[in-house]
C-alpha cells in the first residue's frame, strides 16, 4: 500500500512556508508586546514539526483498524470539550469579547472547534454512508432522514455561532454538511431546500447581532456601487445605503496586496506588517505573503492548495469504502472552503469572517487539526489504486 505522497510533500510545503512567514511576518508584533524577535517563529517551528511528524505517523496506520476508532476518539473528545468550555472556571479558558474559545494547557492554548470540525466531518462521513442510500425516495422520506443531522447541526450552530460567537466556523461546517450529504445521494430538491435554510439561518444570525449587523453594512457600503450599477436606479436606489468609514483592516489589506505588485518587495521587506495591518501573521497572512512575494508568489501558493484540493478528491473519488471518500471529500471542503473565505475576506469580496488560511496562519491549534486530517486522508489513500 503506497501512501500518496504529492499530499505530503506540498502539505509539508505549506507548513514551512507558514513557519518562514511567522517570522518575517511579525517583526513588528514582537516590539509592541516586548516579546523575543523568535517568539512568534519557535512556537510555530515546534508546532510544525510536530505537525508534520502527526501527519507521517498518521499515514502510516492501517485504514481498516485505526481510521474509524481515531475519527470517533477526535468527535467525542472534542465535542465533549466544546460543551464543557463554557462552564470552565476563567483560569482554564481565554476569553475574546466575552465568548471561552481556548482551553489553557501548559505551554499551550487550545481551540477545541478546530479539531471538532475534524470529528465532525468523519461523524458525516460515518453516517451518511450507513444511512443515505442513491434512490429516489419521497421527499417527505428524505426530509425525515435528513432531519436528525439538522438537530445536531443545531448543536453544533448553538457550540459554536452562540456560545463561542464564530459564525464563520459555522459556514464552513454548513457548507461541507450539505455537499457531503449530496454527494452521498440526497436529492438535488433536498439540497436546494437545505441551502435555503442555510440562507434564513444565517440571515437570523446576523440580523440577530448589532455588531455583525454593522460589519456587513460597512462592507456592503464599499462594494454597493459596483453590485447596484447591474441594476435598475429604481431598485438600487433602495439597496444603496450611506458610505461608511472603509474597515481599517480592509483596507491595509488591499495596500499590502497592491504593494507587492508582480514580484513582491522581497521576503522580510513588506511594510504593511508594521504596525498597519495587526493581524497579518493570523487571519491575514495572505496579504502579508502578496506584498512580500507579490501575485506570483500568491499564486505558487494558491497552486499548492489547489494541488491538495486535486489530489484529496481523486482519492474520494476512487476510494471503494463510501465512508472513506466521503471523508476525503469533506477534508477538501474543510480546507478548499476556509481558503475561499479568507481570500475573499482580505480582498474586500465578502466580509472577514476570522477564518485562518490552513497550515499557513500562524496558531498551533488550526496546524495540527489540519495536519491530523491530512493524515487521515494519506491513511486511506494506501487503498487507493490509480
Amino acid at each position: 500500500m503506497v501512501t500518496d505522497k504529492t499530499i505530503f510533500f506540498t502539505t509539508v510545503s505549506l507548513i514551512v512556508l507558514g513557519i518562514v512567514f511567522s517570522l518575517s511576518l511579525t517583526v513588528y508584533t514582537t516590539q509592541y508586546y516586548g516579546y523575543d524577535e523568535l517568539h512568534f517563529f519557535i512556537r510555530q517551528f515546534v508546532v510544525g514539526m510536530l505537525s508534520i511528524f502527526i501527519i507521517w505517523a498518521i499515514s502510516r496506520l492501517n485504514p481498516d483498524k485505526h481510521f474509524k476508532p481515531l475519527g470517533f476518539l477526535i468527535f467525542f473528545v472534542f465535542l465533549a470539550l466544546m460543551t464543557l468550555m463554557p462552564f470552565l472556571p476563567p483560569q482554564y479558558v481565554t476569553e475574546v469579547g466575552g465568548a471561552k474559545r481556548w482551553i489553557k494547557l501548559p505551554g499551550i492554548s487550545l481551540a477545541p472547534v478546530e479539531f471538532f470540525k475534524v470529528g465532525f466531518i468523519f461523524f458525516l462521513a460515518w453516517s451518511f454512508s450507513r444511512k443515505i442510500e442513491y434512490k429516489v425516495d419521497r421527499f417527505k422520506d428524505e426530509v425525515l432522514t435528513f432531519l436528525p443531522y439538522v438537530m445536531a447541526f443545531g448543536v453544533v450552530v448553538y457550540l459554536i455561532a452562540i456560545m463561542q460567537n464564530d459564525i464563520g466556523q459555522v459556514i464552513v461546517l454548513g457548507t461541507s454538511l450539505a455537499v457531503m450529504a449530496f454527494m452521498a445521494g440526497t436529492s438535488t430538491r433536498l439540497f436546494m431546500f437545505s441551502m435555503f435554510g442555510a440562507v434564513v439561518i444565517f440571515t437570523v444570525a446576523i440580523v440577530g447581532s448589532e455588531h455583525r449587523v454593522a460589519r456587513v453594512m460597512s462592507w456592503w457600503s464599499h462594494i454597493q456601487n459596483f453590485v447596484l450599477s447591474f441594476l435598475p436606479d429604481s431598485i438600487a436606489d433602495k439597496l444603496r445605503v450611506e458610505v461608511s468609514e472603509a474597515p481599517y483592516q480592509i483596507t491595509n489589506s488591499f495596500y499590502a496586496i497592491k504593494n507587492g505588485g508582480f514580484f513582491g518587495q522581497g521576503l522580510g521587506d513588506g511594510t504593511i506588517k508594521l504596525g498597519y495591518l495587526t493581524e497579518v501573521h493570523t487571519d491575514f497572512v495572505l496579504a502579508g505573503i502578496a506584498e512580500e512575494l507579490g501575485m506570483l508568489g500568491i499564486v505558487f501558493v494558491i497552486g499548492l492548495f489547489f494541488l491538495i484540493i486535486f489530489r484529496s478528491l481523486k482519492i474520494a473519488n476512487r476510494s471503494a469504502d463510501r465512508t472513506h471518500s466521503l471523508f476525503a471529500l469533506g477534508v477538501t471542503l474543510l480546507i478548499g472552503t476556509s481558503l475561499f473565505i479568507n481570500s475573499f475576506g482580505i480582498t474586500g469580496i465578502t466580509p472577514i469572517k476570522g477564518i485562518a488560511v490552513p497550515f499557513l496562519s500562524y496558531g498551533g491549534s488550526s496546524l495540527l487539526a489540519h495536519s491530523i486530517a491530512i493524515g487521515m486522508v494519506l491513511m486511506i489513500s494506501k487503498k487507493v489504486k490509480y
